[in-house]
C-alpha cells in the first residue's frame, strides 16, 4: 500500500470519528429543542408560568418564558441546520476519498494478477 492511501484511510478514519461527534451533538440539541417545543406546548393553556433557577421555582410573566423559549429553539434550530450541513460536507469527502482508495486498491490487485 502506497503512503498516499494510507494517508487517506487514516484521513477517512478522523472523518468517521468527526462524524460520530456531530451526530452525538447533533442528538443533543435535538433532544433539547423536544422539551423546549414541549415546554411551549405546556405553557400555552397555563395563566401562571414558573422557571426553576438553580434549586428554586419562581413565579414569572408567561410572555417572558415563552419569549425565552422560543429564542432557546432558534438557536437549538440553528445550531441542528449547521450541524447538518456539516455533516453532509463529511459524508461528502468521505465517498470521495472512499472511492479513491477503493479506485487505488483495485489498480494495486491487477497489477499483482498481472504478475
Amino acid at each position: 500500500m502506497t503512503d498516499g492511501t494510507e494517508a487517506k484511510i487514516q484521513q477517512l478514519q478522523m472523518m468517521e470519528q468527526s462524524l460520530t461527534t456531530l451526530t452525538a451533538q447533533k442528538q443533543q440539541f435535538q433532544l433539547q429543542l423536544a422539551e423546549i417545543e414541549s415546554a411551549l406546548t405546556e405553557i400555552k393553556d397555563k395563566d401562571e408560568a414558573f422557571k426553576i433557577v438553580g434549586n428554586i421555582m419562581i413565579k414569572k410573566n408567561k410572555a417572558d418564558i415563552e419569549k425565552d423559549l422560543k429564542a432557546k429553539k432558534e438557536v437549538a434550530d440553528i445550531r441542528i441546520k449547521s450541524l447538518e450541513n456539516q455533516e453532509k460536507k463529511i459524508r461528502d469527502k468521505v465517498q470521495t476519498l472512499q472511492k479513491e482508495v477503493m479506485g487505488e486498491l483495485q489498480k494495486k490487485e491487477e497489477k499483482k494478477d498481472k504478475k
